[in-house]
């Protein structure tokens, strides 16, 4: 997977316009989180089409950065966030940013956004958790 940070600024229609683009050329949205700060925006997104969401995002000309993002599964119960994110800390491994997709009873299926994609896959896998992408 994909995550795409994008820099716009912070005013009213810039994220209207931004998912408009995208859902005119059918990319899906599967998570999002967006923020300003002193005019300046920030959208992180992940989505089902990285090729066309690349070719959205320059035509537009914003200005964005691209991601590998770990896809995982780990049980619904409390401390297994707080073990895992101890585990890749000890690691030296940085969170950049991390996406619930889906919780359930069943667990809970998240997106993971790290400096060193690689060595956490062990980590996710180690802690009950297992890698879906």
């Amino acid at each position: 997977m994909t995550e795409f940070i994008v820099q716009m600024d912070n005013r009213p229609g810039q994220l209207a316009s931004l998912t408009e683009a995208l859902a005119a050329f059918g990319v899906n949205i599967d998570a999002l989180t967006a923020y300003g700060h002193d005019g300046d925006g920030t959208v992180r997104l992940i989505v089902d089409d990285a090729v066309t969401t690349r070719r959205v995002l320059e035509e537009a000309a914003l200005q964005h950065e691209e991601n590998t993002v770990l896809r995982a599964h780990m049980p619904h119960r409390p401390g297994e966030l707080a073990r895992l994110t101890r585990s890749l800390a000890d690691a030296g491994i940085n969170i950049e940013a991390i996406y619930v997709l889906r919780a359930n009873a069943d667990g809970i299926e998240f997106a993971l956004s790290v400096d060193q994609p690689e060595t956490a896959l062990p980590h996710l896998e180690v802690r009950g958790g297992s890698l879906i992408d």
